[in-house]
């Protein structure tokens, strides 16, 4: 019998190992694979001259993605700079002061705003976000906007992205001690004191580790984007300007521009830049986070 129990242990450690060497493979498969469908047009052109110039004519060879980049960079950071206090709030009211019938009612209601598909998303955005922007609020700043623009996205973005926060935020705030948060009061400290110095504290890492999570999504989200930024393939100067995400890009061209071999290869560049992108900043932030949760491990 202890043998049998020995065999299943090593058994199940193999095929687990197996499992996670598998999902790595996957992904450096991934990335090979848009390497070698974007060299092609990274041989032809320089690529600084790729990541820099902001000429996109495709018929006449100039591929730049730099409008593509900073419109991505841009649409993400305001949707997380939206979306991030509003997701900690709610978190914080859900986990401290809201009565049990409220969260069994808010929970669910959270869970069922993550499953709505994105195109719905963008026909919400279509129809009230971009008319919203183009009648009453770019008027105030600028002398004309269609409202489709770098802020519509990123609002649109925002929504999109809150549920997903909230749910995680929420679990965050739940796993830390309830005897840290018992001592808290016990000791005349409000609830708003021991959420800020107890709750908010020890969940920092998580989280950071949370928006890590939503800028992932954000950065590769496609179809509500696509509805509401413009696609116009320009620097946006201020956030009324209309904008053109790496992930529009190539929802909008591929399949289209098939019969053109070095558009072909541009949009796996952008694929390719996108995927890259997203290694980078999950790497960084996860260096990040291990020296914020060093940090507070050890304070």
């Amino acid at each position: 019998m202890r043998k049998l129990r020995i065999v299943k242990d090593k058994t199940a450690r193999v095929v687990m190992l197996g499992i996670a060497l598998f999902t790595i493979l996957f992904l450096i498969v991934i990335g090979l694979t848009l390497f070698f469908k974007a060299f092609p047009i990274m041989k032809e052109k320089n690529l600084w001259l790729l990541l820099s110039s902001a000429s996109w004519k495709p018929f006449k060879g100039d591929f730049g993605f730099l409008p593509f980049i900073i419109s991505t960079l841009y649409v993400s950071l305001i949707a997380i700079v939206i979306a991030l206090p509003l997701s900690i709030l709610t978190s914080i009211y859900l986990n401290s002061y809201a009565s049990k019938r409220i969260r069994k009612f808010f929970e669910p209601v959270v869970d069922l705003l993550s499953g709505i598909p994105p195109v719905i998303y963008g026909v919400w955005g279509t129809l009230t976000i971009v008319p919203l922007i183009s009648v009453k609020i770019a008027p105030r700043f600028v002398e004309y906007s269609t409202g489709y623009s770098v802020l519509a996205g990123g609002i649109v973005l925002a929504v999109m992205i809150i549920p997903l926060l909230i749910s995680i935020i929420v679990e965050v705030f739940r796993s830390v001690p309830h005897e840290m948060t018992d001592a808290s009061l016990s000791l005349g400290a409000t609830k708003w004191q021991t959420v800020k110095k107890i709750i908010l504290r020890k969940s920092f890492p998580g989280i950071i580790a949370a928006s890590v999570l939503a800028l992932s999504r954000a950065f590769g989200e496609t179809m509500a984007v696509l509805m509401v930024c413009g696609n116009i393939p320009q620097i946006p100067l201020s956030f009324f300007d209309a904008c053109y995400p790496l992930p529009a890009l190539i929802a909008n061209n591929y399949g289209e521009m098939l019969s053109m071999p070095s558009y072909e290869s541009a949009l796996m560049f952008s694929a390719f830049l996108l995927f890259i992108i997203i290694i980078l900043f999950n790497g960084i932030s996860r260096v990040t986070l291990n020296q914020i949760e060093r940090r507070y491990h050890f304070s």
